[in-house]
């Protein structure tokens, strides 16, 4: 189980998911909505460090967060 946190805005809850790969994650975050439309938009964390390739393969409890893009001033 890898567990999926959702920063800032996206307003989730943190879930856990059964996967392999972080292809997977990506196939079953677009089955909702309401995460979906973040997706594209956002920048991808595994155990603190951004990825930029959904081909990297999971351990169970590796920690997965999706992070929205902000602006400050």
């Amino acid at each position: 189980m890898v567990k999926i946190e959702f920063l800032g805005p996206i307003g989730k809850e943190s879930i856990e998911l059964d996967v392999k790969n972080l292809k997977d994650v990506a196939k079953e975050l677009n089955k909702d909505e309401n995460i979906s439309i973040w997706l594209e938009k956002s920048a991808v964390a595994l155990n603190d460090m951004i990825v930029n390739s959904l081909d990297i393969e999971l351990k169970d409890g590796d920690k997965i967060s999706i992070l929205p893009p902000v602006c400050g001033g």
